[in-house]
Formats: structure tokens, sequence, C-alpha cells
């Protein structure tokens, strides 16, 4: 069941508001029996989908309105689950990402995925969902899936088949522009498809913008945790530059155009190692992961790299004093005081 008392941000409530100006509505329309005002940056499920029937009720009759909102979501690509998304190492990672976020922000409804012959289809199950809103939250929360992979990736991601089970609209030109192909009306769910195979390739080249937002997030942490300089600072950007990719002594070295060899020499002086400093990249990455997303532990030990999830559990006991699932399970603090990383070659 839905908490509809959750308190959440109020940028879908925005994109409604704007919508709705562009269409001569007021946002004191909108908004009516809501008790929020335009200014609030939370809100409770309840009050948002009461700010969808406020405009459904004097717009609702233009085809995909729904589907239009969601094409305009707001999705925050700077903060843990932009981290998630962008340490995917291949895109049915990132979906299987967008389908966890999205099933959050949902204020009814719940996607689930499905695997058919070589098929992968996100669905919307609208048990939950008001009768009357059930159209317009399903266009929604399909194109939010488009709008997610397009703020990330410069290529998207290509759909092969969306279905919705209310009947054909009078114009459909609206839904072949958001979601790259004309849906299927009348259909027995409301579902996007994709072709497994290409979900099983390594992530597109990541939208510029939202790699960059990434990589300063990754930078606010690790300042906040220690502030580097000079080489070792250097060896830090490169480590957060491409999340879910993180290169290796060698690689790192050759972009600073010196040898392996120079490169720990030059990191001594500074009192600082390779292995110390790539555990700190993956302390705070693997913290974020855990305190803010629903990504397994197996998943999250594949984002920073590891082989094997038994490997980064035991260097977390290292970083943290406990395991994993038990820092999750007090909200993101470790239960005994956080250790100082090993340095490279202690015992």
């Amino acid at each position: 069941m839905f908490d509809r008392d959750f308190r959440r941000s109020t940028s879908s409530v925005r994109v409604l508001i704007a919508l709705a100006a562009e269409r001569g509505m007021s946002a004191v329309e909108c908004l009516s029996g809501t008790m929020l005002s335009p200014t609030d940056i939370e809100c409770t499920a309840t009050q948002e989908l009461r700010v969808v029937r406020n405009v459904l009720e004097r717009v609702g009759t233009e085809p995909g309105l729904g589907a239009e909102a969601g094409s305009r979501a707001d999705i925050p690509v700077s903060g843990p689950w932009g981290l998630a998304l962008l340490s995917s190492r291949t895109m049915r990672d990132a979906v299987d990402v967008m389908v966890r976020y999205l099933d959050r922000a949902a204020v009814s409804g719940r996607l689930t995925v499905e695997e058919t012959a070589g098929v992968t289809s996100v669905r919307f199950d609208d048990a939950e969902c008001p009768p009357d809103l059930r159209v317009f939250l399903a266009e929604r929360i399909l194109a939010g899936i488009k709008t997610i992979g397009s703020e990330l990736f410069d290529t998207g991601i290509p759909s092969i088949r969306v279905e919705f089970r209310h009947a054909t609209p009078a114009d459909t030109s609206r839904y072949h522009e958001i979601y790259g192909v004309v849906p299927i009306f009348g259909a027995a769910a409301d579902a996007v498809s994709f072709d497994g195979r290409s979900l099983d390739v390594p992530v597109p080249q990541t939208n510029e913008r939202a790699r960059s937002a990434c990589v300063q997030l990754c930078r606010d942490l690790l300042d906040r945790h220690r502030t580097r300089s000079g080489v070792a600072g250097a060896v830090r950007d490169l480590l957060v530059r491409t999340p879910g990719n993180i290169p290796d002594q060698i690689a790192v070295a050759n972009e600073l155009f010196m040898s392996p060899r120079t490169l720990s020499r030059r990191l001594n002086d500074e009192d600082a190692s390779f292995r110390g400093l790539l555990d700190e990249v993956r302390q705070l990455m693997s913290e974020q992961l855990l305190a803010y997303t629903d990504l397994t532990t197996e998943q999250v030990a594949a984002r920073l790299g590891y082989a094997e999830a038994a490997s980064f559990i035991r260097a977390f006991r290292r970083w943290k004093g406990c395991p994993p699932q038990e820092f999750r399970l007090h909200g993101g603090r470790s239960s005994v005081p956080t250790r100082a990383p090993v340095p490279a070659g202690a015992h």
C-alpha cells in the first residue's frame, strides 16, 4: 500500500502548474483544496493527486497531457539516484535504476519489469490508482523513463513498443513525438518495451551535463571528507570522472603523463597513496548509494568496480566497522566509530 502522507518534492506539482498556466489556469486554481502554496518545496502524494485532479477537471480532454507532463519531469541527476544511474555498467542496469527511482517517485501505481522472448517490458500497475487519474498517471510515468534516458545518455534509450489500455485519442502526434513510436492503444497493459539485447550492451555516451553534475557531487562529498590538492587531488578527480568505470593506477598514470612508479612516488611525497585515494572514492560513493537508494549490496559492489560482493563487504567493514546492510539499517550511520582507511601496505 502507498503511504499517501509521505512527503516528497513538489517538482511534479511545479510541472503541472506550468502546464496549466500555458492553458490559462492559475496556480491558485491548481492548488485549490491542497493547502499548498507555489513556494512550498514538499508535498504529500494526496496533495499532488489533488493538483492532478484539479488540472484534469479543467484541461483533461487534451490528448497526451500526461505524456507531456512526463516529458517535462525534473529529474535530478546530481544526487545519489543520479550517481546510481551514471554508474550503471549496462543499459539494463540503468533501466533497473530508472524503474526503482520512478517507483519511489510515483504518487500512485507501481512499475514492474517482465522479460518475454528477448523483450524487456516495464509495466505500470494501476491497482491503487484513482480511476479518474489512471490515464494521466500511466502516460506520465512511462514518459518519465524516456525523459531520464534522454537526460543521461546522448542516444537516449530507444523503445520498440509503447502500449496503453485507454482508447486511441483523436490525435496521436504528441505521443509519437514524446515516446518515439506511436503507441498501441486498447492494449492489455500500460507498458513500454525494449529490445533485451540492446539493454545488455555497455551504457552509451553519457550526457555531458549529467556527467558533470555527478562528478561535482562526488567532489563535494570528498572535499567534505578531506580536501585534496596537487597530484592527489588530480588522481581523485580522475577516479570520479567516470562513475561505474573507475580507472586503475596504470590508466590514471597515463592520464597524468607519468609512469605508475613515478605516480606512486609523487603521491608518497604528499603523504598519500593510490590505494588510499581509491578507498576514499569507493567509501563515499558506497555510503551515498546505500543510504539514499535501494540498490542491493551486489549492485553497489558492481558500480564500485568489485568483481564480487564479498570483496566489497570486507572493504566496507574496514572503512565503517560494520557490513553494508547494517549501515543501511542504521539510516546511513555506522554502528561503531568510523575507522580511518587502512594505508596501502599496512597490516
